[in-house]
């Protein structure tokens, strides 16, 4: 179980050294009539690793069944950020959190939060494709079996569904039965993907899941966020500017754990009201 910050109490000054940083919510959410609501709520966030502060008291709302772009050079805290939205930090002992982290109204950190549900509502795709050395079907399979799911013919529904929805059933249907790890690694990154929908998450979070691929496999992996967009709410971290640009509706621009600026992403690429990430987009710093 991660720590509090109450229960680190020598600690709590770090999370009070700095203001606390309000971040506007994009104005044009208020003509969003199907989804837009707040999915993620973060007050006065903040993640520490022992007495760093890597994430410094942010408040933001990530919006429902909106793709929101997390930017910023390496070691701001995004990752960290991220992760800690379906608590994959607790894996980390010397991790604690301050502040409100809240996920359709219920706090993620919560003395009663049951991980393994939040993190079947939640999903991850890591930055390297990690399939278990197993079918290509017992992959997919695996998450529904492990919450209870036991009929053979509804876990080949869920198998099919899931690889279609990732865009890789035509390209495997006729060996599900083959090793996950023959893939290619743009297939094995999709098939990660296909994996977490199967267990019918409400948001999908992609920790730089193209920087290990090549520029067609990174397409395909773009593709299928578009056509993910609507159903699932998705949250992703990436280097890479024009990425964001083409498949995000919000940028966050992180900066040395701050959350600097949070905008409609054509607005914050074209008119940054913030000089740090003007500087960041435009290639003065990485």
């Amino acid at each position: 179980m991660q720590m509090t910050a109450e229960a680190k109490g020598s600690n709590q000054s770090a999370s009070n050294s700095g203001a606390s940083r309000e971040i506007f919510l994009p104005p044009d959410r208020e003509r969003v009539k199907d989804g837009g609501t707040p999915h993620v709520s973060a007050k006065n966030y903040s993640v520490f690793y022992g007495d760093f502060e890597a994430v410094k008291k942010i408040n933001a709302d990530i919006l429902s069944k909106y793709v929101t772009a997390i930017i910023g050079p390496s070691g701001c805290g995004k990752s960290t950020y991220l992760r800690s939205i379906n608590r994959m930090n607790d894996l980390i002992p010397s991790c604690y959190t301050s502040g409100s982290l809240m996920f359709d109204g219920e706090d993620v950190y919560g003395k009663y939060t049951d991980e393994v549900q939040l993190r079947r509502k939640i999903g991850m795709v890591f930055q390297k494709p990690n399939p278990f050395p197993k079918s290509i079907f017992d992959n997919i399979a695996y998450g529904p079996r492990l919450h209870g799911v036991k009929d053979k013919k509804v876990l080949q529904e869920i198998v099919e569904k899931s690889l279609m929805k990732s865009a890789l059933w035509d390209e495997v249907k006729d060996r599900l039965d083959k090793n996950a790890l023959g893939l290619s690694g743009g297939q094995q990154q999709r098939l990660c993907v296909a994996r977490t929908l199967a267990v019918e998450p409400e948001i999908l979070l992609l920790d730089e899941p193209t920087s290990a691929l090549d520029p067609k496999s990174t397409a395909k992996i773009e593709d299928l966020i578009e056509e993910l967009r609507g159903s699932y709410t998705i949250a992703i971290v990436t280097h890479n500017m024009q990425q964001a640009s083409r498949v995000s509706d919000y940028t966050m621009f992180f900066y040395e754990g701050d959350l600097v600026e949070y905008a409609p992403t054509k607005q914050l690429f074209t008119n940054p009201r913030d000089q740090v990430t003007e500087d960041y987009i435009t290639g003065r710093f990485s």
